[in-house]
This record gives structure tokens, C-alpha cells and sequence, in this order.
């Protein structure tokens, strides 16, 4: 095909955009549940009962005969993990003026910005840190392309930690051992870290410190203009052992190589080694993915690593059993001239998966269903522990 004949397909009249979004009024009938961040609700819609969300920091907290306005697109399109009609606000009872602070616009000149404070910003009490800070002192970063991978990176983490009595002091404290954890949350899912409750429970548990939202990402414990200054937060602000780098819930795909939000999953890889850290890269497996491109090794882990990634790597196999284990070790090795393939035992971390605080789901596929799934990621937790221990070590590698 020539360059003319590949740019000749008719194009949409410019400003004539289609399917944007789906306005509705609707009457809040009760509130079902609460998280930090989020209320789900209950909302009649010209007499139909939906679910609704609300983030009362953008809208305030609805009440039961609020009227609300409501983006109901996701919900019209049946989608999975965002498939809530969204409160836009509640018009009758407008939230008090936020108070003065914080530079960093969120959601830019979308009609819901949200303007936060920055740790990276002037005026800051993080800034004097961060203007120079240029290194994450071979930090251990796990990068996974899904969101619902954190849960069991964590798992293998501190699975680890337990088995070997960690690298904290001797007080017999059971917290004494555990790394520090903090998730530093991209923007290609969901914007809102309030949307997540896996971060809710994860934190409730004390298994993850704080959330660092990045990018156009917003609500998280801190928050900063680039995954880069996350990293450095994470380090320098909130004394992170090992950092877990992830989208946010609801990830964007269209069934081709390069159009998946996870694909930053190789840029985050490039910014952990322009910081002086270690990139731990969490394969995607599934044994039970009904979609062909997904089945052992999925396309978009060998795209976000095989090709984005241009820093090395440390690509984590899960030690697995049988023919698919073998599949699986043998798709990795495409990887192997770019990266370290580290193959990691599996033993005991099924059972540790089983004690997550939060609930662990991938594609509406629990622990039993995709078992494959989560001890990769468990696996890649349980190698990030074991990079912290070597370097805590005397004489460790940094």
C-alpha cells in the first residue's frame, strides 16, 4: 500500500465528535457501601435503580434525595471494572470552596480538574528533597501492566519476608520485618486512586504504605507530575524499601499490539533504570484466558518489554510445573537478549495469595480460576524481596 492509498481513508468532520458522554438526572435512593475516597449509591434514574459512584473531595458527599448529575456512559457500554454511572455533581448542594493550596492541575481542562498539591512543587514541604534528588539507590521496582497484579506482587513480598525473618531490627514485632511498600500509580486506567479498593484494603492492612499518583493520576497519598518523581517520593518522602509501579484499575485496550495502555509498563521499566533502581518486570500470564494473544505469555508483556523497554530488566518466571510451565519458560526466552530471565520457585505462594487482605481478580477471574496469573506476579514480589535482603546484607549489591 503506498503512503497516499494508507492515508485515504475517509476521516470523521473535525469538532464533530461521536460518543462522548451519556448525561442523566437521577434521585439518590441510599448509599451501599464506603472506601477511602468513593461512596457507591444507590440512584434512580427516571424510575430505574443504577449504581452510582461519587468522589465527595470532587463533589461532595451525596445524601439520600440528592438530585445527581450523572455520566452514565460506562455504565450504558456495559464495561466491567468501570461500569458505575459516575456522579458529576450534585447541583442543588454544591460542595464549600476547596481551601487555598497546591499547584499541580489534574484531569487538565476536562470540566472535572482537579488542582492538588504536588510533592514536587514549589511550595512543597517535599520540594527541597526532590529538586535535586536524581537516584532511587537500586530500589527494587516491580512493573506490572494491570492493576490487579499489586495485590499478589505484595504477597510475594512479604511472603518473603516472613520466610526469612526480613531485614528489619529484633523486637519480635511482626510489622518490624515488612519492607515498605508504596505503589506508584500510572494514569493509563483509572485517574481517581480513590476508584481502587484493592489500595483501600491493601492499605487497611498495612501491607502497602502509601500511593503516589502520577501523571494525570490523582488521589493517592502523594502526588507528582511524572512516574519519575513518583519513584523519587517513594524513596526519598516516604522511605520505600521497594516500589510496585502499575496503571490504575480499568485498563485501556483495543485487541492490537501497540493500542493497550499497559504498554507503559516498558516505559516505567526505562524510568526505574534512568533513577539507579532495579526493574523487576512482572510477566502477564493466563492459562485461562479464552484470547489466543493472551494464553501463556501474553502479547502485551512481550511488547512492553521486548520492545519498549530499552533499559536491562530482571524478566521474573514463575517456577511452574508441567507443559505450560515449559511453554511459559520457553516465551520468555525471546526476552533473554534484553533482559536477565530469573526463574522464581513457587512453593508457598498459592497459600500466601489465599491470605491477601485484599480480594484478588483479573478479567473477572478470581485466584482459583487463573491460578498462573497471580504467581507470576506473586513470584516477581517474592524476587524484589529477596533483590532487598542481598542488598541489606553486609557487603550486598546496592
Amino acid at each position: 500500500m503506498s503512503r497516499t492509498q494508507c492515508c485515504a481513508v475517509p476521516l470523521p468532520a473535525l469538532g464533530k465528535l461521536r460518543g462522548v458522554i451519556t448525561w442523566r438526572n437521577g434521585t439518590v435512593s441510599g448509599t451501599r457501601r464506603e472506601w477511602p475516597g468513593a461512596v457507591e449509591l444507590d440512584v434512580s434514574v427516571d424510575g430505574t435503580p443504577v449504581q452510582a459512584l461519587a468522589y465527595p473531595a470532587l463533589t461532595g458527599f451525596p445524601r439520600a434525595g440528592d438530585r445527581v448529575l450523572l455520566n452514565t456512559t460506562a455504565l450504558d457500554l456495559g464495561l466491567g471494572t468501570g461500569g458505575y454511572a459516575l456522579v458529576v455533581a450534585i447541583p442543588d448542594r454544591l460542595p464549600p470552596d476547596p481551601a487555598p493550596g497546591g499547584h499541580l492541575v489534574k484531569a487538565r481542562y476536562t470540566p472535572l480538574q482537579a488542582t492538588v498539591a504536588g510533592a514536587d512543587e514549589q511550595g512543597s514541604p517535599h520540594h527541597a528533597i526532590l529538586r535535586d534528588a536524581d537516584d532511587i539507590g537500586g530500589m527494587p521496582v516491580v512493573v506490572a501492566d494491570l492493576h490487579s497484579a499489586l495485590a499478589a506482587v505484595l504477597a510475594g513480598v512479604f511472603d518473603e519476608a516472613e520466610r526469612t525473618g526480613g531485614a528489619g531490627d529484633e523486637t519480635g514485632d511482626e510489622q518490624s520485618h515488612r519492607p515498605r511498600v508504596v505503589y506508584v500509580m500510572q494514569d493509563g486506567g483509572a485517574l481517581p486512586a480513590w476508584f481502587s479498593r484493592t489500595c483501600a484494603a491493601l492499605k487497611e492492612a498495612g501491607w502497602l504504605v502509601a500511593t503516589v499518583t502520577t501523571g494525570q493520576a490523582f488521589g493517592g497519598d502523594l502526588e507528582t507530575v511524572t512516574v519519575h518523581t513518583g519513584l523519587l517520593a517513594a524513596r526519598h518522602v516516604l522511605a520505600a524499601d521497594i516500589a510496585v509501579v502499575a496503571q490504575g484499575p480499568g485498563n485501556l485496550g483495543t485487541g492490537t499490539r501497540w493500542g493497550y495502555s499497559g504498554v507503559a509498563a516498558g516505559e516505567a521499566v526505562n524510568a526505574v533504570a534512568a533513577l539507579g533502581g532495579r526493574a523487576v518486570a512482572c510477566l502477564r500470564l493466563s492459562e485461562a484466558d479464552p484470547r489466543e494473544r493472551h494464553q501463556g505469555i501474553s502479547h502485551h508483556s512481550l511488547t512492553a518489554y521486548g520492545r519498549v523497554a530499552l533499559a536491562r530488566a530482571d524478566v521474573v518466571v514463575s517456577g511452574l510445573p508441567g507443559r505450560f510451565g515449559a511453554e511459559v519458560s520457553a516465551g520468555a526466552a525471546a526476552l533473554a537478549a534484553r533482559h536477565a530471565i530469573i526463574t522464581v520457585p513457587v512453593d508457598g505462594l498459592e497459600a500466601a495469595l489465599r491470605g491477601s487482605p485484599a480480594p484478588l481478580s483479573t478479567m473477572g477471574r478470581g485466584l482459583t480460576e487463573d491460578l498462573a496469573y497471580f504467581l507470576a506476579a506473586a513470584a516477581a514480589g517474592r524476587h524484589a524481596s529477596r533483590l532487598l535482603r542481598a542488598a541489606q546484607e553486609p557487603n550486598g549489591a546496592g
